[in-house]
């Protein structure tokens, strides 16, 4: 099966990767980026066949251009949703274009006639606003969103999946949802744009983070989460599915051993030490943005990731690979210098 599928936020790191795989299995993708002055730069780092590739300018928080970017597609990946690395002054500032951003995607989509959407969604929607008691979350789970310390990224995702899913439920039945919730994105990669979750090797390696403190996250390869993507988009039978899309927790210290374990040199400037709590409690009275890391404190959150495994015969890299992957990009491409 092939045909034309949409993916939104086609200067995105997973879109990347996806909208390659996508070509290389014979379908033609429409994307969206926010300026066409964009578009010379994506289609460099892509190198793929550009006559299987249409570039439309669209934006998360205007109708402009998202019709012309549906018109003749049979699947959408809604991948694009806003990711800063500080923490917005309202929560409103991100919850506000996520939701609404995938609330229009689904409005052209039905308009279009599009058959199957999958919205990237993430363990920020799973995996908050429950306790130190929990440790292990699937599908059936939803961050808390009473919980009044839930920061406003895992907040503006929760909402984006809810609003999305209601929407589609009753307003456009026809079409097959499904959502994609990865975890901490690493891998290799294609341009010099950095990710949130790539900053954190980058400033391992540079030596800016003296001490690990006891923080940490799921994570996956880049290459993964793409290929979950496409089979969500591409095998048959799916309706209202939801996939966690996460590998092994990892501890900002044992990211920092697997550095140091097989970089040599290269890894120098890697922390070798773990940060007392009542240290970063102390750094946080003074960089407000800190705050979120202290909630972090302790904290496990592992992904079951079983349910994708067993029925869309979905695997993963390592999370060594992906980890690695990540810092010999960085290191080629010059970005960190050691």
């Amino acid at each position: 099966m092939t045909g034309t599928v949409l993916v939104t936020g086609g200067s995105g790191y997973i879109a990347g990767f996806l909208i390659r795989q996508l070509i290389e299995n014979g379908w033609t993708v429409n994307t969206t980026v926010r300026s066409l002055k964009r578009e010379d730069e994506v289609r460099g780092w892509l190198q793929v066949d550009n006559g299987k590739l249409r570039f439309f300018a669209a934006d998360l928080e205007n109708d402009a251009g998202w019709a012309e970017a549906m018109a003749g597609c049979s699947h959408v990946a809604h991948v694009a949703s806003p990711f800063p690395l500080d923490v917005p002054k309202h929560a409103d500032d991100l919850v506000v274009p996520a939701r609404e951003g995938a609330l229009r995607a689904l409005r052209f989509a039905r308009g279009a006639g599009v058959r199957r959407f999958v919205l990237t969604s993430s363990m920020a929607a799973i995996a908050y606003g429950h306790g130190p008691a929990r440790d292990l979350y699937n599908e059936a789970d939803w961050t808390n969103l009473d919980n009044p310390g839930v920061m406003p990224y895992p907040r503006s995702k929760t909402v984006a999946e809810r609003a999305a899913r209601d929407w589609a439920k009753a307003e456009a039945p026809e079409i097959e949802f499904a959502s994609v919730n990865p975890a901490a994105v690493f891998g290799p990669l294609l341009s010099d744009d950095l990710s949130t979750s790539i900053e954190v090797v980058k400033q391992l390696l540079e030596g800016k983070v003296p001490m690990c403190p006891d923080i940490g996250f799921g994570t996956i390869d880049v290459r993964d989460v793409a290929d979950l993507h496409y089979r969500a988009l591409t095998a048959p039978g799916i309706r209202d599915e939801r996939y966690v899309c996460s590998g092994p927790f990892l501890k900002m210290i044992e990211v920092a051993d697997i550095l140091r374990a097989n970089l040599g040199d290269q890894a120098k400037k890697v922390p070798t030490k773990k940060m007392p709590d009542w240290l970063l409690k102390i750094f946080a009275l003074f960089r407000p943005e800190l705050k979120q890391l202290v909630a972090e404190l302790g904290n496990v959150r592992d992904g079951d990731s079983s349910h994708a495994i067993k029925t869309l015969g979905w695997t993963m890299h390592t999370p060594e690979e992906a980890v690695l992957a990540t810092a010999h990009s960085l290191l080629e491409r010059g970005i960190v210098k050691v």
